[in-house]
């Protein structure tokens, strides 16, 4: 069988390390007839059963049974995570086999991050045999993750597995040696930076590249043969003590030498010279560096670390960059200088070499790194640590981008207290929209107030004061983001000054913690027991992905397809995945709608385009009009869903500009416990045209007004059915 099988990405459940007797290494543990801790991947048509009629100790074991062709297989699949030493790690278990005629049977074993794998491939078990022991053997080293491990058939018959058994090094997991680990600078790095020396921050940020530009290319550093965050925090003393450039140059050669050989890569292609993008490193001949360091990195760039990288990968059958093996450091919310170095080092250069739309932000992220070292260096507390991060994350404008976690002293000061009503700009103002619920005391307010004044303050002023520390693609996602903590307070009640019909009134009222606000969070979670779709009058169809099911699709094609036209509101983010399912139903033949560009971890930096993904038709295609909604609320999979709908025959999309924010999101963490995203894969037309900041650019500019909201009128809505009703196009049946 191909080892290329193994490869499949596949959610293994993760266990504590005890006894093997409680890690259900022999399927004694089941729940509702399934082994606690096993699961499976491949070919679904095999038929996987807990047997507790045969077994080979205790009372069940697990068996696999089908009739696939050679190609065809199941395995059953067990992980425990590698957190033990040792260099060998022996699998032993017991295989009975029935009738395998035209494929083969085995063990399997596999060390992540891909170290070694064994799949008995070259000692294959075939045809009928009694319980035998078997065992697989393989090398392992302190970079290890996570250890995988079961059983496999391939092709025809039945195999039955049990009483598997882990040894390292000789001895039982419990008695395993410990990993070898790098602890030297787990409680602070003991780095002091003083950025008033001459010349401080241009070395500082000559270094931020060059540790940066090691991690992603050097060989021996993309093994993790080296903990890189301790590795900088080594070099960081006498780097500092640097009396000219020459010392320095002499300190970062020294370093680079003792990382070891680099030897001539002969697997390593140039640029692909159609790349959308392409790794900058003009600052390695361009930085007044010393010719024996420059040929050093040109070397390194030449002959770089490629395959498998300790540091970073590409989400297998997505693209979108995984960053592996970064330590949050949550023990310490208000880090040292050098871990605060630290994290300006690794965010700069994960957006450097991997963030798809580095080359839209407003600013030069070349000049970022030195003009990030100051803020975050001199931050004196855990709160101005995390304004420093928050304003950098803000700096690449995407709306995946934000605090997700490690924001505590920003939420301490913004407060828990709010309204009882909703708010948003409409008009360029900011207006109440909304009651959190009917029973909500009014205070004198209502639907349509504008709020001039918060506390004293004009709302613009407050906007302008606070727009640069929220991360989105463009202003009017910014806006949706400022809205919901503007009138955010740790106070009991707020002042507000409001203009109803010209007239301003300055008003005190009450605020309410969010947890006692009813249904508070209802503009952004799904409505349960609600119809995804309807019938409006004039024989026109609404549906809103906001409650969609995938059952839902059928009905809607089945009930909505003689009507005049369909109403798609994607002014929410799907509870389910449509564009293919739903979108088929509006297309008439297989129409290509978006492409990707991804990142290369054999080349830090390029990123290249992908084959068109194309909407297909599949049976009777709507014959009506479509008018799809959008608006800032439609973000990411929103967007994604809405381009897959414009692909349709006769599809209109009204509204205002969506968050610009598309493509499968990547996790990055940050000393201190901070935790921010990206989005990971570049998302674009078939012919190149961008989404990202732009957002989802609709046919017909449709806004909200203040005197719509008043009279209760969705006026996207009430355009929509006027382009319904002004269509030429009039459905008699669906056709095929």
């Amino acid at each position: 069988m191909k080892k290329l099988i193994f490869t499949f990405y596949v959610l293994l459940l993760c266990n504590s390390m005890y006894a093997q007797d409680s890690l259900n290494f022999d399927f004694e543990i089941l729940k509702e007839k399934e082994a606690v801790g096993w699961s499976s991947f491949g070919n679904k048509e095999y038929n996987i059963v807990y047997d507790t009629a045969i077994s080979q100790n205790g009372v069940t074991s697990a068996s696999i049974e089908g009739n696939g062709n050679t190609d065809e297989f199941r395995v059953l699949t067990y992980t425990i995570p590698a957190d033990f030493g040792g260099k060998k790690i022996k699998l032993t278990g017991y295989l009975k086999t029935e009738n395998i005629v035209n494929g083969w049977a085995g063990l399997w074993m596999r060390i992540d991050p891909d170290i070694s794998i064994d799949n008995m491939e070259s000692r294959k078990v075939q045809g009928t045999t009694d319980w035998k022991k078997h065992e697989v053997e393989l090398k392992t080293n302190n970079n290890a993750t996570s250890i995988s491990f079961g059983g496999l058939i391939v092709g025809t018959g039945k195999i039955w597995v049990d009483n598997f058994k882990i040894t390292v090094d000789g001895k039982p997991l419990d008695q395993a040696p410990e990993k070898e680990l790098d602890k030297e600078f787990d409680k602070g790095s003991k780095i002091t930076i003083d950025l008033s020396q001459k010349n401080q921050i241009e070395n500082l940020t000559l270094l931020g590249r060059i540790w940066g530009f090691l991690k992603y290319y050097h060989p021996e550093v993309g093994k993790g043969n080296f903990n890189w965050d301790y590795e900088l925090f080594r070099i960081l003393p006498d780097y500092q003590k640097a009396k000219s450039n020459t010392d320095r140059d002499k300190i970062l050669s020294n370093w680079i030498d003792n990382l070891g050989t680099v030897k001539i890569c002969k697997k390593c292609k140039p640029l692909d010279e159609n790349a959308v993008l392409k790794p900058n490193l003009s600052w390695i001949t361009d930085g007044n560096l010393s010719k024996d360091l420059i040929n050093k990195l040109q070397f390194i760039t030449q002959n770089r670390h490629q395959g498998n990288h300790y540091y970073i990968d590409m989400v297998r059958g997505v693209g979108n960059p995984e960053f592996k093996n970064e330590n949050p450091y949550a023990n310490m919310p208000y880090p040292d200088d050098g871990f605060r170095l630290l994290s300006v080092y690794k965010y700069w250069n994960m957006i450097n070499y991997f963030f798809p739309y580095k080359h839209i932000m407003d600013k030069d992220w070349n000049e970022s790194l030195k003009e990030n070292i100051p803020p975050f260096i001199n931050a004196k507390n855990e709160l101005e640590y995390e304004l420093a991060a928050l304003k950098m994350i803000a700096d690449i404008k995407d709306t995946h981008a934000n605090l997700w976690r490690g924001k505590d002293k920003i939420n301490e000061i913004l407060g828990d207290n709010y309204p009882n009503f909703h708010v948003s700009f409409i008009e360029n103002k900011l207006v109440i929209d909304n009651f959190y619920n009917e029973d909500s005391p009014r205070n004198g307010l209502k639907i349509g107030d504008i709020i001039t004044r918060i506390n004293g303050k004009k709302v613009e002023d407050i906007v302008t004061d606070n727009q640069d520390f929220y991360p989105a693609s463009n202003q009017p996602t910014r806006l949706r983001d400022i809205s919901f903590n503007l009138l955010r307070t740790t106070s009991n009640s707020l002042d507000i000054e409001v203009e109803d019909n010209g007239i301003k009134l300055i008003k005190t009222i009450p605020v309410y913690n969010k947890k006692d606000i009813k249904d508070f969070y209802k503009w952004y979670t799904k409505e349960e027991n609600i119809s995804s779709y309807r019938l409006l009058k004039n024989n026109i169809g609404y549906v809103s992905l906001k409650n969609i099911k995938d059952e839902d699709v059928n009905k809607i094609k089945k009930e909505l397809k003689n009507t005049k036209g369909i109403i798609v509101d994607i002014r929410n983010y799907p509870s389910a995945f449509m564009p293919f399912t739903l979108g088929s139903f509006f297309t008439s033949s297989k129409t290509p709608f978006v492409k990707f560009t991804t990142g290369n971890i054999d080349y830090p930096g390029e990123f290249t385009f992908g084959d068109n993904l194309y909407i297909p038709s599949k049976g009777k295609t709507y014959q009506g009009k479509v008018i799809v909604l959008v608006n800032e609320i439609s973000q990411s999979a929103a967007e994604y869903t809405a381009m897959a709908f414009r692909a349709g025959d006769n599809v209109s999309i009204i509204g205002s500009t969506t968050a610009g924010a598309d493509g499968n999101v990547s996790t990055i963490y940050l000393p201190g416990g901070l935790k921010t995203m990206i989005s990971g894969i570049g998302v674009y037309y078939p012919d190149g045209t961008p989404t990202q900041r732009v957002g989802i650019v609709p046919d017909i500019e449709v806004k909200p007004t203040i005197k719509g909201l008043i009279e209760e009128r969705d006026e996207l809505i009430e355009k929509a059915i006027e382009i319904i009703d002004d269509a030429k196009i009039a459905p008699i049946n669906a056709k095929d």
